[in-house]
Formats: structure tokens, sequence, C-alpha cells
């Protein structure tokens, strides 16, 4: 089991990282809550990770947090029906507290408001987890992060934000089109982050 890994950032994109270690690169999925507090490429950083183990692939996935981590194996190994795609757009979606208070208020407008969940998911979520969250030192509120570098203008931004919804399974044109209205109420401070769960929360 490969627990963490300590390295050079070489790539981050908004849905996966390429971190060299001793000259090896190791391609690392991340959810948003970490991809947008990432150093600037070429820093060296310490990813938390989990390895997942298929016949037909070992994906590695990333964290900058234990919380987030804690979440994600939760999601995964509690959870009937979810794997790791979707465990990872509900980290992209929510915060690891906000995620927290929504299942102990059972909260299932709040939970399916993440693209890939929904509201039989939501329900499922609630009733497998809210024993487990009971206990506020199981899931502590992520400790602040070392801050991303901005990006290099307000295109690259968006530019990032439609990839990593691109990964989540939105169509390319669709992903466009909702970045641009999320900037365009969010406003030309938002991160990349703040963008993506702008639009994968959907209209009530």
């Amino acid at each position: 089991m490969i627990t963490h890994l300590r390295g050079r950032l070489v790539e981050a994109l908004p849905t996966f990282v390429v971190l060299e270690v001793q000259g090896v690169g190791y391609e690392v999925l991340v959810p948003l809550s970490t991809f947008d507090r990432l150093p600037k490429p070429g820093d060296d950083i310490l990813l938390l990770t989990h390895l997942a183990v298929r016949e037909d692939a070992h994906t590695l996935y990333g964290f900058l947090t234990s919380a987030e981590r804690d979440l994600f194996r939760l999601l995964v190994h509690t959870v009937s029906g979810i794997g790791p795609k979707i465990a990872l757009a509900i980290l992209s979606g929510l915060p690891v507290h906000s995620f927290r208070s929504a299942v102990l208020a059972q909260d299932v407008k709040a939970l399916s408001s993440v693209s890939g969940v929904g509201r039989k998911t939501a329900e499922r979520i609630v009733v497998e987890l809210k024993d487990k969250l009971g206990d506020a030192s199981l899931l502590p509120a992520p400790a602040p992060g070392q801050a991303r570098a901005p990006a290099t203008g307000t295109d690259a931004r968006l530019a990032d934000a439609s990839a990593a919804l691109a990964a989540l399974g939105v169509k390319p044109v669709e992903a466009h089109e909702s970045v641009r209205a999320a900037a365009a109420i969010l406003g030309p401070d938002a991160s990349v982050e703040q963008l993506v769960r702008a639009c994968l929360k959907r209209p009530s």
C-alpha cells in the first residue's frame, strides 16, 4: 500500500497531478478541494494517497489532508454504489465539513446537488453514514492548506474549470457555457474550485 508521496509537483490539472519522486513520475487523481490549494509546479509537496487496485489498472488518488482521504475511503468502502469517481465528485462539490453537516442534518437536497449524486444515492449516503459521522473527531474540518499560485489570467481559470467538468462527464460545450455563466455570477476573483462547485450545483 502506498500511503503518501513526497516529491516535486511537475504538472497540476483540476483532475490529476503528476508528482516526481526520485526520478519516477506518478499520475495521481485529485479532487478540486486538493487542486485549489496546490503550490505552483516545481515546488515540493506531500500528498496523502489511496491506491485502488483492479485487474486492469492500479490507480492512485491524492489528498492534501487526512480529512479528505478519510471521507473518500468512507464513501468508497461504506456506501453501496459509490466508487472512486463519485467519491471524487463529492469531494469536489462539497468541502468535508459541509458534507458532514449535510449528512448529520439529513439534508438530501444539498447532497444531491452534486453532479452524479441522485436523490436515491443521497438518501443512501445519509442512512449509511449518519451514525459513523456522529463523532466530531472522525472528519474534522480541513486545516488551511497552502494557497495555489494565482493562474495566469481569467482564461486559464476558465479553461481549467471546463476541463474539470469535462472529466466529470459534462459535455465540453455545456461545460464551457456553464463555466462562463458561473464566472459572470461569481466575478473575476473566483477560483477554479469555486467555479466548478457552482457548475456542479443542479437547479432545485
